[in-house]
């Protein structure tokens, strides 16, 4: 009777030995092993708030994880304390639940190029992040008006014109416009450095007037070489006390209330706008567009010239001239004679 107890005693242990192996091995294959249940590769959305469940779920259904509820209380045993962050994440190999909640944890979202050019205002900048699927230009235009983001170094700006440094971005799929807003204000930050900021300072600028200036430059022309040059104009100018003269702020207004087809008229170039630097002296009131680094460098570091004119003569060149007869002739020369469309900057 004791032998018999015995083994019935022993097979019992056996058998929830063999059962706890099991389950051991079924919870090891489901949460340590790398699993997965797609075929090349699978993409998942993490939204903004979601919650851990909704996420487990959705990562059972893309067949990223073998097991939503195991997920979850492994999340809820151990990484309790971590947050998963948004955004869209490319799986395309086995991972365990330890490597997932590791990868959404860092944030190692899929990242989108978007690559926004030098001298684009406001509005020509929001179009690019809707054609690129991010958000609407409408949410960027609106983004773009929080002045505070710059309030310390532009205590006069009314909005982020200027401020939008025109780079090379990679950024998630869910980025909000204010999120995109701050990053490129924060990239400006980085590209006017301290020592712009003392060389402003040097030559009698605030950061808001070395900007203006450098958007100026930016619209007039895209050779890095003679960005100097064109600097040097726009301050020999201002310190003769001369008019700007320069149809880049004119265009600026027309293209903010959506009536710029690409020719100018009488009436665009004698509009009373504060903008119009062929009626009112000294720099427009604020940035045209957003600047790149070349163009604020030499906006701070003009050319030393006495030159006071420039015209376009095709390639992508100016023609500089010191006095207005022979700015004059240069017209003739280049716009009149040629038919050179280009933007001349005259008295």
């Amino acid at each position: 009777m004791k032998h018999s107890l015995k083994r019935i005693l022993l097979f019992a242990i056996l058998l929830i030995l063999a059962a706890a192996a099991w389950i051991g091995y079924g919870i090891y294959r489901k949460v340590f092993s790398p699993y997965q249940g797609y075929a090349k590769s699978t993409v998942v959305h993490i939204a903004s708030g979601m919650p851990v469940s909704a996420i487990a779920r959705e990562l059972q259904r893309r067949g990223v994880i073998a097991d939503s509820a195991y997920f979850i209380r492994y999340y809820r045993l151990f990484f309790a304390d971590s947050k998963l962050k948004a955004g869209e994440y490319l799986f395309d190999s086995p991972l365990s639940m330890r490597q997932v909640i590791a990868k959404l944890e860092q944030g190692k979202a899929i990242l989108y190029k978007v690559m926004i050019k030098e001298g684009l205002w406001i509005g020509e900048t929001a179009g690019i992040f809707e054609e690129a699927g991010l958000f609407p230009a409408a949410e960027f235009m609106q983004a773009a008006q929080d002045a505070s983001l710059v309030r310390d170094i532009d205590p006069e700006a009314s909005d982020l014109e200027g401020y939008l440094f025109p780079d090379t971005y990679l950024v998630r799929k869910d980025i909000t416009a204010r999120e995109m807003a701050a990053l490129m204000v924060a990239r400006f930050r980085q590209n006017f450095s301290n020592a712009f900021m003392w060389r402003a300072r040097d030559i009698g600028f605030s950061v808001r007037q070395a900007v203006i200036l450098a958007s100026l430059v930016e619209k007039e022309t895209a050779n890095r070489d003679e960005r100097f040059l064109v600097s040097s104009v726009f301050h020999n100018r201002l310190r003769k006390d001369m008019l700007l003269d320069c149809d880049s702020t004119i265009v600026y207004t027309l293209k903010k209330v959506g009536s710029y087809d690409g020719n100018f008229r009488w009436d665009d170039l004698k509009s009373d706008s504060p903008y119009n630097t062929r009626l009112h002296r000294g720099l427009p009131p604020g940035p045209i567009a957003n600047p790149g680094y070349a163009s604020l460098e030499a906006a701070l570091y003009p050319e030393s010239s006495d030159y006071l004119y420039f015209v376009a003569k095709g390639g992508g060149s100016h023609y500089f001239s010191r006095t207005l007869a022979e700015h004059n002739r240069a017209v003739r020369k280049f716009v009149i004679e040629h038919g050179n469309q280009s933007e001349a900057l005259f008295d």
